[in-house]
C-alpha cells in the first residue's frame, strides 16, 4: 500500500495556476484553490481579514478584533485559526498574545487566479 504524501501549500499551488478565464482548471488546481476560497467564503472570516489588513501596521491581536463582533473570543480564535491554516494569515506569539497579519502571497495568488484583464469578457457571441 502506498503512503499518502502531504498536500502542497495551498498558496503555492494556487500561485502557479493560470487565471480561471484563460483555460478550464484541472481537478488538481481546483482542489488546491478551494481551501483558500472556502476560508474566505464566511462573512466573519472575510471581515476579520479586512479588519486585520486595515489595522495599524497591518497586524492585529485577537483582543483588537473581539469588539467588532458579537461573538465569543474562542469563536473569533477559531475563525483566525481557519484563516491561518488555509495560508491566508501569518501569526506570531508575543507573551500571551497572538498577532495576525495578512499573508500577501496568498492574496496575490487569489487575485491572479481571479484576474480577468486582457480577456474577452463582453459576453458577445458571433
Amino acid at each position: 500500500m502506498s503512503k499518502l504524501l502531504p498536500l502542497a501549500d495551498p498558496v503555492e499551488s494556487v500561485a502557479c495556476c493560470s487565471p480561471l478565464v484563460s483555460r478550464p482548471m484541472t481537478a488538481d488546481e481546483a482542489e488546491a484553490a478551494a481551501p483558500l476560497l472556502k476560508a474566505l467564503a464566511d462573512p466573519v472570516r472575510l471581515r476579520l481579514v479586512s479588519l486585520i489588513a486595515s489595522h495599524a501596521d497591518g497586524e492585529a491581536c485577537v483582543c483588537d478584533l473581539n469588539d467588532a463582533f458579537d461573538l465569543s473570543q474562542p469563536t473569533i480564535s477559531h475563525h483566525l485559526k481557519t484563516l491561518h491554516e488555509a495560508g491566508l494569515l501569518d501569526r506570531s506569539k508575543e507573551g500571551v498574545w497572538v498577532y495576525y497579519r495578512i499573508r500577501p502571497a496568498a492574496f496575490d495568488a487569489i487575485g491572479a487566479l481571479l484576474a480577468t484583464s486582457g480577456t474577452a469578457t463582453s459576453g458577445s457571441r458571433s
